[in-house]
């Protein structure tokens, strides 16, 4: 799901990774809206919101705005950072490190009592920053799962493609993309509404939550890959036998 990259990657190694990672950015979303009314996932509202503030004459509300889209931009550069870097020593555990770092971030906030509204929206946009430059670089821009205007419009394009590709395989790629789209979208929403039900009971901490299910995606893929070296070493064994 995380590990393999270009050829290598399928359609179900594309949905698994939106699956989990748009479900997360759901609860993430929704956490930064309830908590401290700012917008967590993406950057795209907050340029409104500082040509708003900046016309009122705001500027230092306007700043904070800039703040923001900058810990966005902070955490997808600090990603790909951690990505290169692992890529030279240690390349089949290279997407594991931004998971880690934002596993930690996540687990941080939601433990956090006294953070100030600012600071918790400043590591969960770098943290979402983080998710979406991974998810990005692991699948080659097929994939995101941080904001939705983009999906919504590729899904468009490719519904509207159905009345004119009648080939084979030209209808199994539009298929499989808008069961991708359409999937990164439900899990996104039900990550929202389920975040913003359990807000109400665990405020803060629903974002333990969602750490564990990163760490949980972050297990299941590890433990595949030994189960994949096992059962090649056993059967190097046997031919050498």
């Amino acid at each position: 799901m995380f590990r393999h990259k270009g050829n290598r990657r399928t359609f179900s190694h594309n949905l698994r990774l939106a699956c989990f990672l748009s479900f997360i950015a759901g609860i993430v979303n929704i956490t930064g809206v309830l908590a401290v009314a700012t917008l967590t996932t993406n950057v795209t509202g907050h340029f409104a919101f500082f040509a708003e503030e900046i016309a009122l004459k705001n500027y230092s509300k306007a700043f904070t705005i800039v703040s923001y889209i900058a810990f966005f931009l902070f955490g997808a550069f600090v990603s790909n950072l951690m990505v290169e870097i692992a890529l030279l020593k240690k390349p089949r555990m290279a997407h594991a490190f931004p998971m880690l770092l934002e596993i930690l971030l996540l687990v941080f906030v939601g433990l956090s009592y006294r953070l100030h509204p600012n600071y918790i929206a400043y590591f969960l946009l770098f943290a979402m920053g983080l998710q979406n430059a991974l998810v990005t670089k692991i699948s080659q821009s097929t994939i995101r799962t941080t904001h939705l205007t983009g999906l919504f419009t590729d899904l468009g394009i490719e519904l509207s493609q159905l009345f004119f590709y009648k080939k084979p395989a030209e209808l199994k790629r539009l298929t499989r993309n808008i069961l991708l789209r359409l999937s990164i979208i439900f899990f996104f929403f039900l990550g929202g509404v389920l975040g913003g039900l359990f807000y109400e009971i665990y405020e803060l901490k629903i974002l333990l939550f969602a750490a564990f299910v990163l760490a949980m995606a972050l297990a299941f893929d590890n433990a595949v890959l030994y189960f994949q070296l096992t059962k090649r070493k056993i059967k190097s064994n046997l031919h050498e036998n």
